[in-house]
């Protein structure tokens, strides 16, 4: 499990899955998150622009990120 430190009160989903090195650009992430490839808290989730906040746990490949 990869434990991220939120600084602010959220984080775009797209920006998580790149600062957390899942992918290597915006562009990836929007599209892996478009195919429905990305879980919030357990769903499958297809809204990049989602508000993650502390507490969710974001689950893509096998990887789960913890948002701390």
């Amino acid at each position: 499990m990869i434990k991220f430190k939120l600084e602010g009160e959220f984080i775009p989903l797209i920006a998580l899955l790149k600062a957390a090195s899942l992918v290597q650009s915006g562009g990836e992430a929007q599209s892996i998150v478009e195919e429905g490839l990305v879980k919030v808290n357990g769903t499958t989730e297809d809204r990049k622009r989602l508000k993650v906040r502390i507490g969710d746990k974001v689950e893509f490949m096998g990887k789960i990120i913890e948002i701390i």
